[in-house]
Protein backbone atom coordinates (compact mmCIF):
# COMPACT_ATOMS: atom_id res chain seq x y z
CA UNK A 1 0.00 0.00 0.00
CA UNK A 2 1.57 3.29 -0.81
CA UNK A 3 1.57 6.24 1.78
CA UNK A 4 2.53 9.50 1.38
CA UNK A 5 4.85 11.27 4.41
CA UNK A 6 2.74 13.22 6.90
CA UNK A 7 2.43 16.60 5.83
CA UNK A 8 4.69 18.17 8.82
CA UNK A 9 6.58 21.37 9.39
CA UNK A 10 9.32 19.78 7.24
CA UNK A 11 6.73 19.73 4.06
CA UNK A 12 5.00 22.92 5.16
CA UNK A 13 8.05 24.76 5.12
CA UNK A 14 8.74 23.77 1.77
CA UNK A 15 5.24 24.45 0.40
CA UNK A 16 5.53 28.34 1.90
CA UNK A 17 9.09 29.09 0.99
CA UNK A 18 7.75 27.83 -2.79
CA UNK A 19 5.07 30.75 -1.96
CA UNK A 20 7.44 33.22 -0.76
CA UNK A 21 9.48 33.39 -3.80
CA UNK A 22 6.19 33.30 -5.77
CA UNK A 23 4.24 36.37 -3.92
CA UNK A 24 6.88 37.95 -2.42
CA UNK A 25 5.28 36.78 1.17
CA UNK A 26 3.09 34.55 2.61
CA UNK A 27 -1.12 35.32 1.72
CA UNK A 28 -2.03 38.08 4.56
CA UNK A 29 1.51 39.49 4.79
CA UNK A 30 1.99 43.28 3.61
CA UNK A 31 4.04 42.01 1.23
CA UNK A 32 2.47 39.57 -0.20
CA UNK A 33 0.77 40.27 -3.98
CA UNK A 34 -0.31 38.74 -7.39
CA UNK A 35 -0.56 41.80 -9.28
CA UNK A 36 -2.01 40.35 -11.80
CA UNK A 37 -4.72 38.34 -10.17
CA UNK A 38 -5.83 41.46 -7.73
CA UNK A 39 -6.17 43.63 -10.92
CA UNK A 40 -8.06 41.59 -12.73
CA UNK A 41 -9.84 38.91 -11.42
CA UNK A 42 -12.68 39.72 -8.46
CA UNK A 43 -12.83 37.94 -5.62
CA UNK A 44 -16.34 36.91 -6.03
CA UNK A 45 -15.68 34.87 -9.29
CA UNK A 46 -16.04 31.19 -8.61
CA UNK A 47 -13.72 28.94 -10.97
CA UNK A 48 -13.31 25.04 -12.05
CA UNK A 49 -9.72 24.54 -13.02
CA UNK A 50 -8.41 21.00 -14.21
CA UNK A 51 -4.98 19.89 -13.94
CA UNK A 52 -3.86 17.80 -17.18
CA UNK A 53 -0.75 15.81 -17.47
CA UNK A 54 0.34 17.08 -21.47
CA UNK A 55 2.57 14.00 -21.33
CA UNK A 56 2.38 10.30 -20.32
CA UNK A 57 3.87 9.25 -17.12
CA UNK A 58 3.46 7.97 -13.40
CA UNK A 59 1.49 10.95 -11.01
CA UNK A 60 3.16 11.79 -7.73
CA UNK A 61 2.48 14.48 -4.77
CA UNK A 62 -1.45 14.75 -5.24
CA UNK A 63 -2.14 14.41 -1.69
CA UNK A 64 0.13 18.02 -1.44
CA UNK A 65 -2.68 19.46 -3.20
CA UNK A 66 -4.79 20.17 -0.20
CA UNK A 67 -1.57 21.30 2.12
CA UNK A 68 -1.16 24.20 -0.46
CA UNK A 69 -4.32 25.38 -1.25
CA UNK A 70 -4.73 25.68 2.44
CA UNK A 71 -1.62 28.20 2.85
CA UNK A 72 -3.45 30.20 0.06
CA UNK A 73 -6.45 30.16 2.47
CA UNK A 74 -8.55 28.57 -0.61
CA UNK A 75 -11.56 26.21 0.86
CA UNK A 76 -11.11 24.48 -2.79
CA UNK A 77 -13.44 21.77 -3.20
CA UNK A 78 -10.38 18.53 -5.09
CA UNK A 79 -11.15 15.81 -7.07
CA UNK A 80 -8.46 13.12 -7.38
CA UNK A 81 -8.52 11.59 -10.89
CA UNK A 82 -5.35 9.82 -11.17
CA UNK A 83 -4.01 8.62 -7.90
CA UNK A 84 -0.03 8.91 -7.09
CA UNK A 85 1.69 6.02 -8.49
CA UNK A 86 -1.07 5.53 -10.78
CA UNK A 87 -0.18 6.38 -14.85
CA UNK A 88 -1.68 8.95 -17.01
CA UNK A 89 -1.82 8.92 -20.41
CA UNK A 90 -1.17 11.95 -22.55
CA UNK A 91 -3.53 14.85 -22.36
CA UNK A 92 -5.84 13.48 -19.04
CA UNK A 93 -7.02 15.02 -16.04
CA UNK A 94 -5.60 14.03 -13.10
CA UNK A 95 -7.43 16.27 -10.72
CA UNK A 96 -10.05 19.09 -10.32
CA UNK A 97 -10.20 21.77 -8.28
CA UNK A 98 -13.06 24.25 -7.43
CA UNK A 99 -13.20 27.52 -5.62
CA UNK A 100 -12.21 31.10 -5.92
CA UNK A 101 -10.79 32.01 -8.84
CA UNK A 102 -8.29 34.54 -7.52
CA UNK A 103 -6.89 31.67 -4.68
CA UNK A 104 -6.77 28.76 -8.36
CA UNK A 105 -4.99 31.75 -10.06
CA UNK A 106 -2.35 32.59 -7.68
CA UNK A 107 -1.52 28.79 -6.73
CA UNK A 108 -0.93 27.32 -9.95
CA UNK A 109 2.32 27.53 -10.28
CA UNK A 110 3.26 26.02 -7.59
CA UNK A 111 0.67 23.45 -7.54
CA UNK A 112 2.22 22.80 -10.85
CA UNK A 113 5.75 22.54 -9.66
CA UNK A 114 5.52 19.90 -7.27
CA UNK A 115 3.22 17.57 -8.95
CA UNK A 116 5.65 18.08 -12.17
CA UNK A 117 8.75 17.45 -10.24
CA UNK A 118 7.50 14.39 -8.08
CA UNK A 119 5.85 13.04 -11.03
CA UNK A 120 8.90 13.28 -13.44
CA UNK A 121 11.19 11.18 -10.79
CA UNK A 122 8.08 8.98 -10.65
CA UNK A 123 7.92 8.73 -14.32
CA UNK A 124 11.55 7.66 -14.60
CA UNK A 125 11.54 4.71 -11.67
CA UNK A 126 8.95 3.27 -13.91
CA UNK A 127 11.26 3.26 -16.76
CA UNK A 128 13.88 1.58 -14.53
CA UNK A 129 11.56 -0.63 -13.13
CA UNK A 130 9.73 -1.88 -16.20
CA UNK A 131 12.94 -2.80 -17.00
CA UNK A 132 14.63 -4.75 -14.78
CA UNK A 133 11.32 -6.64 -14.64
CA UNK A 134 11.61 -7.53 -18.62
CA UNK A 135 15.72 -8.31 -18.68
CA UNK A 136 15.55 -11.75 -18.10
CA UNK A 137 14.04 -14.99 -16.46
CA UNK A 138 15.72 -14.48 -12.93
CA UNK A 139 14.74 -12.83 -9.93
CA UNK A 140 14.32 -9.79 -10.38
CA UNK A 141 16.44 -6.56 -8.78
CA UNK A 142 14.62 -4.19 -6.65
CA UNK A 143 15.37 -0.47 -7.75
CA UNK A 144 16.53 1.38 -5.52
CA UNK A 145 17.65 5.85 -4.79
CA UNK A 146 20.64 6.90 -2.96
CA UNK A 147 21.10 10.15 -0.86
CA UNK A 148 21.48 12.25 -4.04
CA UNK A 149 18.25 14.07 -3.63
CA UNK A 150 17.17 17.80 -3.27
CA UNK A 151 18.69 19.56 -0.33
CA UNK A 152 14.91 19.89 1.52
CA UNK A 153 13.60 17.63 -0.68
CA UNK A 154 14.20 13.72 0.05
CA UNK A 155 11.25 12.84 1.82
CA UNK A 156 9.26 13.94 -1.05
CA UNK A 157 11.50 12.62 -3.22
CA UNK A 158 11.73 9.29 -2.31
CA UNK A 159 8.26 9.14 -1.94
CA UNK A 160 8.14 9.57 -5.57
CA UNK A 161 10.81 6.63 -6.15
CA UNK A 162 7.88 4.84 -4.75
CA UNK A 163 5.31 5.76 -7.13
CA UNK A 164 7.51 4.82 -9.27
CA UNK A 165 7.59 1.05 -7.96
CA UNK A 166 11.26 1.78 -6.53
CA UNK A 167 12.51 0.78 -3.24
CA UNK A 168 14.09 3.73 -1.10
CA UNK A 169 17.86 3.41 0.46
CA UNK A 170 18.26 4.48 3.66
CA UNK A 171 17.25 8.09 4.03
CA UNK A 172 19.84 9.49 6.05
CA UNK A 173 22.93 8.81 8.13
CA UNK A 174 21.33 8.30 11.15
CA UNK A 175 19.34 5.04 9.60
CA UNK A 176 21.45 2.96 8.50
CA UNK A 177 25.49 2.19 8.27
CA UNK A 178 27.54 2.24 5.24
CA UNK A 179 30.94 1.48 5.01
CA UNK A 180 32.54 3.18 1.66
CA UNK A 181 36.08 3.13 0.34
CA UNK A 182 36.19 7.03 1.63
CA UNK A 183 35.77 5.52 5.40
CA UNK A 184 38.64 2.86 5.38
CA UNK A 185 40.86 5.30 3.68
CA UNK A 186 40.78 7.41 6.05
CA UNK A 187 41.10 4.95 9.00
CA UNK A 188 44.17 3.62 6.86
CA UNK A 189 45.38 7.06 5.98
CA UNK A 190 45.28 7.88 10.19
CA UNK A 191 46.67 4.32 10.93
CA UNK A 192 44.15 4.07 13.59
CA UNK A 193 43.41 0.15 12.82
CA UNK A 194 45.42 -2.79 11.10
CA UNK A 195 42.12 -4.31 10.66
CA UNK A 196 41.29 -6.38 7.63
CA UNK A 197 37.88 -5.09 6.48
CA UNK A 198 36.61 -8.45 7.03
CA UNK A 199 36.95 -7.95 10.87
CA UNK A 200 35.71 -3.75 11.13
CA UNK A 201 32.54 -4.89 9.00
CA UNK A 202 32.19 -7.62 11.61
CA UNK A 203 33.24 -5.59 14.38
CA UNK A 204 30.25 -3.07 13.86
CA UNK A 205 27.59 -5.01 13.28
CA UNK A 206 28.11 -6.69 16.85
CA UNK A 207 27.88 -2.55 17.75
CA UNK A 208 24.20 -2.39 16.22
CA UNK A 209 20.63 -3.45 16.96
CA UNK A 210 19.42 -5.68 14.49
CA UNK A 211 17.25 -3.44 12.62
CA UNK A 212 19.64 -1.21 11.82
CA UNK A 213 21.24 -2.55 8.05
CA UNK A 214 25.21 -2.58 7.47
CA UNK A 215 26.05 -1.98 3.77
CA UNK A 216 30.00 -2.80 2.91
CA UNK A 217 30.82 -1.10 -0.41
CA UNK A 218 33.69 -3.15 -2.19
CA UNK A 219 35.45 -2.33 -5.26
CA UNK A 220 36.93 -5.97 -6.29
CA UNK A 221 36.02 -9.50 -5.83
CA UNK A 222 39.07 -9.75 -4.05
CA UNK A 223 37.58 -7.24 -1.10
CA UNK A 224 34.34 -9.79 -1.33
CA UNK A 225 36.32 -12.78 -1.18
CA UNK A 226 37.90 -11.49 2.04
CA UNK A 227 34.15 -10.37 3.55
CA UNK A 228 32.11 -12.90 2.86
CA UNK A 229 33.28 -16.14 4.78
CA UNK A 230 33.45 -13.67 7.46
CA UNK A 231 29.73 -12.31 7.54
CA UNK A 232 28.36 -9.00 9.36
CA UNK A 233 27.20 -7.01 6.29
CA UNK A 234 23.84 -7.27 5.47
CA UNK A 235 24.29 -5.59 2.16
CA UNK A 236 27.28 -5.42 0.01
CA UNK A 237 27.22 -2.59 -2.74
CA UNK A 238 29.51 -3.92 -6.06
CA UNK A 239 30.45 0.06 -6.11
CA UNK A 240 30.98 0.46 -10.19
CA UNK A 241 31.97 -3.48 -10.89
CA UNK A 242 32.18 -4.13 -14.80
CA UNK A 243 29.17 -6.67 -15.62
CA UNK A 244 31.09 -9.47 -15.65
CA UNK A 245 32.23 -9.31 -11.57
CA UNK A 246 28.91 -8.92 -10.84
CA UNK A 247 28.02 -12.12 -12.31
CA UNK A 248 30.82 -13.34 -10.68
CA UNK A 249 30.06 -11.77 -7.43
CA UNK A 250 26.54 -13.86 -7.38
CA UNK A 251 28.30 -17.16 -7.98
CA UNK A 252 30.49 -16.31 -5.05
CA UNK A 253 28.39 -15.07 -2.42
CA UNK A 254 26.04 -18.31 -3.24
CA UNK A 255 29.61 -20.51 -2.56
CA UNK A 256 30.84 -18.37 0.28
CA UNK A 257 28.16 -17.48 1.95
CA UNK A 258 24.15 -17.79 3.08
CA UNK A 259 22.27 -18.28 -0.44
CA UNK A 260 20.54 -15.10 -0.68
CA UNK A 261 22.02 -13.42 2.20
CA UNK A 262 24.18 -10.96 1.90
CA UNK A 263 21.77 -9.52 -0.67
CA UNK A 264 24.25 -7.95 -3.39
CA UNK A 265 23.41 -4.14 -4.85
CA UNK A 266 24.93 -2.90 -7.89
CA UNK A 267 25.95 0.81 -7.64
CA UNK A 268 27.43 3.59 -9.88
CA UNK A 269 27.33 4.21 -13.68
CA UNK A 270 23.68 2.16 -14.48
CA UNK A 271 22.02 3.31 -16.53
CA UNK A 272 18.82 2.75 -18.87
CA UNK A 273 21.28 1.27 -21.05
CA UNK A 274 23.20 -1.10 -18.78
CA UNK A 275 20.41 -1.97 -16.57
CA UNK A 276 19.23 -5.24 -18.43
CA UNK A 277 22.62 -6.66 -18.51
CA UNK A 278 23.24 -5.73 -14.56
CA UNK A 279 19.72 -7.22 -13.66
CA UNK A 280 20.54 -10.25 -15.55
CA UNK A 281 23.84 -10.72 -13.43
CA UNK A 282 21.78 -12.02 -10.50
CA UNK A 283 22.15 -9.31 -8.37
CA UNK A 284 19.38 -8.18 -6.08
CA UNK A 285 19.44 -4.85 -6.03
CA UNK A 286 20.69 -1.82 -7.81
CA UNK A 287 20.95 1.70 -6.87
CA UNK A 288 20.69 4.38 -9.12
CA UNK A 289 21.43 8.33 -8.22
CA UNK A 290 19.71 9.38 -11.56
CA UNK A 291 16.08 8.52 -10.33
CA UNK A 292 16.32 12.02 -8.61
CA UNK A 293 19.16 13.94 -9.74
CA UNK A 294 18.22 13.25 -13.70
CA UNK A 295 14.45 13.70 -13.49
CA UNK A 296 12.84 15.84 -15.59
CA UNK A 297 9.67 17.02 -14.46
CA UNK A 298 6.44 15.84 -16.08
CA UNK A 299 4.90 17.86 -18.55
CA UNK A 300 1.13 19.26 -16.63
CA UNK A 301 -0.87 22.49 -17.02
CA UNK A 302 -3.95 23.64 -15.43
CA UNK A 303 -6.92 24.45 -17.53
CA UNK A 304 -9.72 26.96 -16.17
CA UNK A 305 -13.05 27.01 -17.74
Amino acid sequence: MLSPPPIDDAINTLIRLAIREDLGGLPGEPLAIDRTVQLAIPKSIMATATIVAKKGGIISGQFLLPAILREYGCSANINIHILDGQFAAADTAIATLQGPAHSLLSAERVLLNFISRLSGIATLTRQYVDLARGSGTGPVPAICDTRKTTPGWRVLEKYAVRCGGGVNHRMGLYDGVMLKDNHIAALQSARTTGETLAVITARIRKSLPPSIILWLEVDTLAQLADVLPAGGADIILLDNMPVSNMAQAVIMRNTLAQRGHPLLEASGGITLENLPAVAATGVDRVSIGALTHHAVGLDVSMEFS
